[in-house]
């Protein structure tokens, strides 16, 4: 029987996992259709194999760190990239940035690569499809591996990580082949959400531990922690929406530029070898720092006053990593929205 923790553990990531998978799975199609299907499938399968090279290689190496640094560690970064997620679904949910629509990004895709040159290298038939299925599924891959590793590691449930994470890219994998088309009709924004408040609430309570705080209930905890980060998460979004619905009749609320169309737009201009270079640079700087480095300083000094508190001789502090992230979330994103 799955305990509140598992419960929660498996939901987290095989909800992460399938919105991973959408995202590779869509840009596998957009190759496929536009361009061709051979060459797509083999950079899918050479994605996938790079994949499980790089998981073989540092999957041992994150088993044998120490439980605390382990947890200090990830929790860091779950919290780090679980804050970047909610803030962007508040974001979207109070209408200061465009929904995330899967079917505009293959529209996107498909145009940027019937613009593309075609080109015949290292006997692949078109390099171009080959190049943009090898990318999609490689740099979405390692969001999967990371998650599954990580989570699976600190709570010693890698079998329940896995079995999440094959059920989700399985359930995708098997809807996008029967479709031929992206999953549109998939609640992307709202997964994005969930997930979002179960990586940030796993963020904390994992961090808190390794900075050496005691949860009062241990793993029961995190049945408080997740209603308490969507709780502050309601309430922003209510609080953006009444100040987006107050501004000035014809002075529009600002908009955060959305970089995910950003970079949909310079698709076009800019493929090849030297461009999946650049992306799998640009995707280790946004999965760990992102576009919020005053966010990023905030978690570090949140785990650093914990730590130092816990030193002190302060046995209850397990409250300061949730102080800051109330108190992170209002200041960036009134910040980004003035």
């Amino acid at each position: 029987m799955f305990s509140g923790a598992n419960s929660a553990l498996f939901l987290s990531v095989f909800l992460a996992c399938a919105v991973e998978a959408v995202e590779a799975t869509t840009i596998v199609l957009a190759a496929g259709t536009a361009r061709d299907w051979k060459s797509a499938l083999r950079g899918m399968w050479a994605g996938l194999l790079s994949l499980a090279i790089i998981i073989a290689a540092i999957g041992p190496s994150i088993s044998s760190i120490p439980m605390n640094s382990l947890r200090l560690f990830v929790g860091t970064l779950l919290l780090v990239f679980g804050l970047q997620w909610v803030r962007k679904a508040i974001l979207r949910a109070s209408g200061y940035k465009a929904l995330h629509d899967e079917e505009k990004i293959f529209q996107d895709e498909i145009a940027a690569a019937r613009k593309a040159k075609e080109g015949k290298r290292f006997g692949v038939p078109d390099w171009y499809a080959f190049t943009l299925s090898f990318k999609g599924v490689l740099l979405e891959g390692l969001e999967v591996a990371f998650i599954v590793l990580t989570f699976g590691t600190i709570q010693h449930k890698v079998g329940l990580a896995s079995i999440a994470a094959l059920a989700a890219v399985v359930i995708v994998a098997i809807a996008g082949v029967r479709l031929k088309k992206p999953l549109a009709r998939v609640p992307e924004n709202t997964m994005k959400f969930v997930v979002g408040i179960m990586l940030t609430s796993f963020g904390i309570f994992w961090g808190a531990e390794g900075a050496g705080a005691i949860w009062p209930h241990a793993d029961a905890s995190l049945l408080g922690i997740i209603p308490f980060v969507a709780v502050v998460s309601y309430v922003l979004v209510l609080m953006l929406k009444a100040k987006k619905a107050k501004a000035p009749i014809g002075i529009k609320a600002s908009s955060v530029v959305d970089f995910d169309e950003a970079d949909a737009e310079a698709i076009e201009s800019d493929r090849g070898a030297w461009k999946l270079i650049k992306d799998f640079g640009y995707f280790w700087y946004d999965f760990l720092i992102g576009d919020d480095l005053i966010g990023t300083a905030i978690v570090l000094a949140s785990m650093e006053a914990t730590y130092l508190l816990h030193h002190a001789g302060h046995r209850t502090v397990w409250w300061v990593l949730p102080l800051g992230v109330v108190i992170l979330l209002p200041v960036n994103l009134f910040r980004v929205t003035r």
